[in-house]
């Protein structure tokens, strides 16, 4: 059967809010700033080395050899994780004496209905049930059951690229030629979606023509975006932000949407 591949530029500022995450949302710009940005750096490798030994004692603690580690350490890396974070973080794993971390997904509701999907790393499911679901009930929305929002997402691929791998056209033909599904380019970089099961085959397709990539990760696409008011997008915005500050959280998405307008007025 063909792969759909679509053909979709979107320039200017970023009209598709639905995904946030962890290190890496849309909002970091507004919401991390003011003197934070060091405690956000030393939470986000926190996070990062957390990813890192996980995938290291799931597999061989050979990047080479284990597809999931080489992409955690391809995304710190990305950040600007130091070198020797990053290697303590595999002889954690390798040592034995790391944690024992379980994938915990979380669904429900933020303000305004909309629908927030939060993925953890845990070694106490307890604790964090409770910190996410207070989180959520503070901010005036409800934690559902597994599966009670994510029927509205796609699990896909996700490969970004900043904006100095190539002009427009020559992404959009190196990704169409990898086997992309769509294309975004603004002013941040270039973000190229991909099947979830396709990840490795497009992302090394992409390498070929393109060099390593800035991050490469599967995310949770919302199939439609809910329109928001400037006032749910600031409760929605600290929802987010109160989540990201969890160390067990690694990511969130949600699916809202919100003007440039509001968030021009956000950003001020």
């Amino acid at each position: 059967m063909p792969r759909h591949r679509q053909r979709r530029l979107v320039t200017g500022a970023a009209k598709r809010y639905g995904v946030a995450m962890a290190g890496h949302s849309q909002f970091k710009n507004i919401m991390h700033r003011k003197g934070r940005q060091d405690a956000v750096r030393s939470k986000m490798f926190s996070k990062l080395a957390r990813e890192i030994t996980v995938a290291a004692k799931s597999g061989m603690p050979d990047a080479a050899m284990n597809p999931r580690l080489r992409l955690a350490i391809q995304n710190a890396k990305a950040q600007s994780m130091p070198k020797d974070n990053i290697e303590r973080a595999i002889k954690k794993a390798a040592g034995g004496d790391a944690e024992n971390y379980e994938e915990v997904r979380y669904e429900g509701y933020g303000p305004g209905g909309v629908a927030v999907i939060v993925e953890a790393l845990t070694d106490n499911r307890n604790r964090t049930a409770s910190s996410v679901r207070s989180t959520f009930s503070k901010a005036g929305g409800a934690l559902g059951e597994t599966g009670s929002v994510s029927f509205s997402f796609d699990r896909v691929g996700e490969i970004v690229y900043k904006l100095s791998a190539g002009d427009a056209d020559t992404v959009m033909e190196a990704a169409i030629e990898a086997g992309a599904e769509d294309v975004t380019t603004d002013e941040d970089g270039h973000t190229i979606l991909c099947g979830f099961e396709d990840i490795g085959e497009v992302s090394k397709g992409l390498e070929d023509k393109l060099g390593e990539a800035e991050t490469v990760k599967a995310i949770w696409q919302p199939q439609n975006t809910v329109p928001v008011d400037e006032e749910k997008a600031r409760s929605l915005m600290k929802l987010i932000d109160t989540l990201e500050d969890d160390d067990d959280v690694q990511n969130v998405y949600s699916n809202f949407e919100v003007s440039d307008e509001v968030l021009a007025r956000l950003s001020a």
